[in-house]
């Protein structure tokens, strides 16, 4: 086996495919982008896995509109988020910031109010900002906050939509799903094994709304011809994310049978959050049902938004980033969440698209959630964020050579007092195993003790059997680059105390050190 982890060519890792646009319209692409800045989009999902894509080959999916997307752009198959939860992610490519170094590692911390962030740079820039939809800021929203003129977030944008959209009724003859609520149900019910359409026709469903939001601000600027400035948009959907939310119109769309059930490996066993033991086989293959029919209802709305910059002439001068937070475990290793290292909570989708700079391709290299932030102000000439801890991908989407592709990528849950690195033949998993975890996904072990896991990604990419016993020099090798990886960027490395040990050391930075949450107004 291999011991040394080396570098690849980005050229390698960059699937050949042509630009089809001819060197005259891209010329004059660029002549009407010499004349003012191009505008932004953001697409942000919640929950939704890299694999459940038609563009990933996935043949179950139903995603027409982000294939599409993918089509006219770069998408890199192999992009990975830096936290596999909701806040801590979020926050983290919202300042190009690691989620310890942006101070959210766990789900209620709120983003401090001081840190520079993506839309901070826009609005230096002289961009309108605006956000619709779920951000997990976790405080009140207000304009201004964090760089966004204009914020539609959690509270305001359902508030706004239960007053808007009068629902017509369904018909009492279709079941639709109970209030959702997680762990107090069991898990079959919050996780809509039966799956139930929410009890809301497709026009009148939240996601919807959402969509419609982003809609009418492009449409509002369109008409508006005395404004000069360019827009930063984000349109953050909550699709997929748990419990699966899809119209009444969706309710036959996926049949359970289709989806077989993940195995589970041996060393799973004590594992497996006590939630999900009872869950039957049947039952997860509702589950994964409605998962992926709530990935559907997501990319019909993610299509509504596209088409509108199709059709209000701003597609050529917009340049469109489609993401989500992180991915999805669907049965995989008995789980049905996120809040691991293992790999299908951690890959996720990104796709790039700026008609006339971008090539039309995949690449396979890895990639971080903190390269995103820092491709954005590089693409867009926007000044760079003062902490910066991702690199720039623009080598990538102009079809050049990467010069120093990544040859790991990290991503750390503090919940549970675990990171992870990632390389293209090796996944090391490293927990102090000290923390009783507050996630709710508690096992047999609350407090199992210091562990590390060792994975061979070629002969073992579903990340069964731990190898850490026979390759104590890749063991080696990972654990240092974990700790090199806190120490560059963690705020308080110079407070690591001396004499520490390797994993004593490694443990020092898994601890949560966020602020206290904020109490919000009920």
């Amino acid at each position: 086996m291999p011991t040394e982890i080396t570098r690849r060519s980005a050229m390698a890792g960059l699937a050949a495919a042509p630009v089809t646009l001819s060197s005259s319209a891209i010329a004059q692409t660029q002549a009407l982008r010499g004349q003012g800045k191009p505008n932004f989009l953001f697409i942000l999902a919640d929950d939704h896995a890299g694999y459940v894509m038609g563009c990933d080959g996935n043949r179950n999916a139903s995603t027409p509109n982000i294939d599409r997307l993918a089509s006219q752009g770069t998408r890199f198959s192999a992009h990975h988020c830096n936290s596999p939860v909701c806040t801590p992610s979020r926050q983290s490519f919202l300042t190009g910031q690691l989620p310890h170094a942006a101070g959210v590692t766990v789900l209620t911390t709120a983003l401090a109010t001081d840190k520079p962030t993506l839309a901070r740079q826009f609005k230096q820039a002289g961009y309108d900002t605006a956000v619709f939809g779920k951000m997990h800021f976790n405080r009140p929203a207000e304009p201004g906050l964090h760089g966004f003129d204009v914020v539609k977030t959690e509270d305001e944008i359902t508030k706004d939509w239960r007053a808007r959209v009068k629902a017509r009724p369904v018909p009492s003859g279709i079941r639709t799903k109970p209030a959702w609520q997680p762990f107090k149900d069991p898990a079959r019910i919050w996780l809509n094994a039966e799956k139930l359409p929410f009890p809301r026709y497709d026009r009148d469903m939240r996601g919807t709304f959402i969509a419609t939001q982003a809609v009418e601000y492009l449409e509002a600027r369109s008409r508006d011809q005395s404004r000069e400035k360019p827009f930063a948009l984000w349109t953050s959907f909550q699709e997929p994310h748990s419990p699966y939310d899809f119209p009444v119109e969706d309710r036959g769309r996926f049949d359970p049978a289709r989806f077989p059930v993940p195995r589970v490996g041996s060393e799973d066993a004590w594992q497996i959050p006590l939630i999900f033991r009872d869950l039957t086989d049947e039952e997860k293959r509702g589950i994964i049902a409605s998962y992926y029919t709530s990935v559907a209802f997501l990319d019909r709305n993610v299509g509504h938004v596209l088409d509108a910059l199709h059709r209000l002439n701003l597609e050529e001068d917009t340049f469109v980033v489609y993401m989500a937070d992180h991915g999805y475990d669907l049965g995989q290793h008995g789980r049905f969440e996120k809040h691991c290292c293992y790999e299908p909570s951690l890959r996720v989708p990104l796709i790039m698209r700026y008609p006339g700079r971008v090539r039309r391709g995949v690449v396979t290299d890895l990639t971080e959630h903190v390269d995103v932030s820092a491709t954005i102000v590089d693409m867009l000439g926007l000044q760079q964020l003062p902490v910066q801890h991702g690199q720039s991908l623009r080598p990538y989407l102009e079809g050049k050579a990467m010069t120093a592709p990544r040859d790991h990528i990290f991503s750390e849950y503090l919940e549970n007092e675990e990171a992870c690195i990632k390389t293209k033949e090796w996944k090391y998993i490293f927990c102090s195993g000290k923390r009783a975890r507050q996630d709710g996904y508690e096992t047999d072990r609350p407090t199992p003790g210091r562990y590390r896991r060792l994975y061979s990604l070629k002969d073992d990419p579903g990340e069964f059997t731990d190898v850490a016993a026979k390759h104590p020099e890749v063991v080696n090798k990972l654990a240092g680059l974990m700790l090199a990886r806190f120490r560059a960027t963690h705020p308080e490395r110079e407070a690591e105390p001396a004499g520490l040990g390797r994993d004593e050391a490694i443990e020092f930075y898994l601890t949560p050190r966020d602020a206290p949450p904020i109490a919000l107004a009920k």
